[in-house]
């Protein structure tokens, strides 16, 4: 009986509070991630076929990388209590801008010369044994972008000696950068088939799960706190 009536229970206050202030955060998140990233939104919206213009499109994505420190920063002062999320997206922002536009532009090429790669040795005879390993690179290259995405909103270390220690953390702990992987394709799907569900609803939670897991994942380029 006295299991009933503990389940009955109404939830604490503060409970109630950090409900509503996750919901608050994700939200507000989505929005600003949105308004950030309205440049290239806009050009999906207008061109047809956006393969044909994957360069302009890989240069265009740029805009993201601020977009994405500043989210990185709302979900770590989320986990302080602080709900003050245009002031903390806009200091992640501008305090890790640049060196988030040099890491995202320094990745959209990699990944863009192994596409090209891939493309080209397809069709060849011994294509097939070589394209599990420029997959395999490109993956590689995105999980050490968003990893050094991660420290960079929370440190004003440089991106140059970032990358080794990703690099090596990223492939120890693989187990949790694949999963990571697969959660970021699944926001950046969700995003282009259905944009309004994806930019107001499922971003800012699938975002947080990447956040998180790389978050541990590059722990120990963290400061203490």
């Amino acid at each position: 009986m006295s299991t009933v009536r503990g389940l009955l229970r109404p939830a604490r206050q503060e409970t109630y509070e950090k409900i509503f202030n996750a919901v608050y955060v994700g939200l507000m998140t989505n929005l600003l991630v949105a308004l950030s990233c309205a440049p290239l939104l806009a050009a999906l919206a207008l061109v047809r076929d956006p393969l044909l213009s994957w360069p302009f499109f890989a240069l265009l994505s740029a805009v993201c990388a601020p977009a994405l420190t500043g989210a990185f920063r709302c979900f770590a002062l989320l986990g302080e209590g602080s709900t003050a999320v245009l002031a903390a997206f806009w200091g992640g922002y501008r305090r890790a801008g640049k060196r988030a536009l040099l890491v995202w532009l320094a990745g959209a090429a990699a990944v863009s010369v192994l596409a090209v790669d891939v493309l080209v040795v397809a069709s060849t005879a011994w294509g097939p044994a070589l394209v599990p390993f420029f997959a395999t690179g490109a993956a590689l290259v995105v999980a050490v972008t968003v990893a050094v995405l991660v420290v960079v909103a929370e440190t004003p270390r440089r991106v140059r000696e970032l990358v080794r220690p990703c690099l090596y953390l990223v492939a120890r702990r693989w187990y949790l950068t694949a999963p990571t992987l697969a959660v970021l394709a699944l926001a950046v799907a969700v995003v282009l088939l259905k944009p309004v569900i994806g930019l107001l609803l499922a971003l800012a939670p699938l975002l947080y799960v990447v956040w998180a897991t790389m978050r541990y994942v590059v722990l120990p380029l963290l400061p203490e706190t």
